[in-house]
């Protein structure tokens, strides 16, 4: 998930971005948020939610895998803003589960992932989990807008940067298989994770992150649970070998 120093920024943007965010005349959708920052979520709705001017209405929110599914059954909206790292089991998790209503030809939930990441094991997972489409949280109002018309259209939707990645992607017969161990971490377990692998201390990840001790202790004893890993040398070996260093 995003540093909430990005979430902060993202939610600034949206607000600017709100007056010139348009919707289309006529064009209406129903949408679900799925991210587990309250803030974050707060600035989308704020930003894309205004019905009358941008045709988008939100119907539900969601902060973790559980929660994501329950509401997104019970209000099946046309499009789904889903982030790639949640609590539960990550965006694919979420996918897997809802894949009938993916499949469903009459009434298609749609997703598109909305993730501050745009690494390829991100990426490819949640394509090949069965969303439409996958954009960074640093698009703007406007063009999200749009993304979402497009997916509940049926079209493909990716970042510019990431077009061209996907493609190649799909096309190479070694395209990075997704890594379910790794996708049970959040954005911020695995910022810790890559800094106590490169041999920070405590106090050095804290200071990088602008984060306290105490939530650094917090986020190790979260991901050596997660992994089923010991000490932080048996986590420095886990990601060296997964070439996350």
């Amino acid at each position: 998930m995003s540093d909430p120093t990005e979430t902060n920024g993202t939610a600034a943007e949206a607000t600017e971005a709100a007056g010139t965010t348009g919707g289309g005349a006529g064009r209406h959708v129903r949408v679900v948020l799925v991210d587990d920052h309250r803030m974050f979520r707060t600035g989308v709705r704020a930003e894309i939610g205004r019905t009358d001017e941008t045709g988008v209405e939100v119907v539900g929110e969601a902060p973790d895998v559980d929660q994501a599914v329950a509401v997104i059954t019970e209000s099946r909206p046309e499009v789904v803003l889903l982030d790639v790292h949640l609590p539960g089991g990550g965006g694919v998790e979420v996918l897997r589960r809802c894949a009938a209503l993916t499949a469903d030809t009459e009434r298609p939930v749609r997703f598109l992932a909305l993730s501050v990441s745009d690494a390829a094991e991100d990426v490819i997972g949640v394509i090949r989990g069965g969303a439409r489409g996958y954009v960074t949280k640093t698009i703007t109002g406007t063009d999200l807008v749009d993304s979402i018309f497009r997916v509940q259209e049926g079209d493909a939707v990716f970042s510019p940067r990431l077009a061209g990645f996907v493609l190649d992607a799909f096309a190479s017969t070694d395209a990075p298989p997704v890594d379910e161990d790794l996708d049970r971490l959040t954005q911020r377990e695995r910022e810790v994770l890559r800094l106590i692998a490169r041999g920070y201390a405590y106090k050095e990840i804290a200071k990088q992150l602008f984060i306290s001790v105490k939530t650094v202790e917090s986020h190790v004893s979260a991901v050596l649970r997660k992994l089923q890993l010991s000490n932080r040398h048996e986590l420095t070996r886990w990601a060296t070998a997964r070439r996350l260093v």
